[in-house]
This record gives C-alpha cells, structure tokens and sequence, in this order.
C-alpha cells in the first residue's frame, strides 16, 4: 500500500500529465465508470438468479426423457 508521500508523488504526477483544468472532467468521468460497473454488476446478478432456477428443472426432464428411451429399447 503505498504512503502518504508516495501518494503525493503520484497526483503531483498526475496534475502535471494532465494539467489542472482536465483533472475535475477526468474525476467526472472516473464517478461514471465506477457508477456504470456498479450498475452492470447489479444487473448481472439478476440475470443469474432465474437461469440458476430453470436448469434443475431441465436436467430433470432430460433424465425423464432418457429413461422412456431406454424402456423402449429393451
């Protein structure tokens, strides 16, 4: 983890990069892609639950549907 001075280092760095009047448009745009992730994550989740709900039920009748095709071979 870097230190306390070592973190000056670094924005002095950075304001020197990028000067000081892009740095509040480049904070901006940081909040948003941290926001937009947070989103996407959140929604993933949802997407996830109803799949994980579904499979058992089709697992299920595929092994129903490999039991009457085995009975009718014998």
């Amino acid at each position: 983890m870097p230190g306390g001075g070592e973190l000056v280092l670094i924005l002095l760095v950075v304001l020197l990069f990028f000067g000081g009047t892009k740095l509040p448009q480049l904070a901006k745009g940081l909040g948003q892609s941290v926001k937009e992730f947070k989103k996407a994550t959140k929604e993933g989740d949802d997407d996830d639950t109803p799949k994980a709900s579904v499979a058992p039920v089709a697992t299920e009748a595929k092994k129903a549907e490999v039991a009457k095709s085995s009975h009718g071979a014998n």
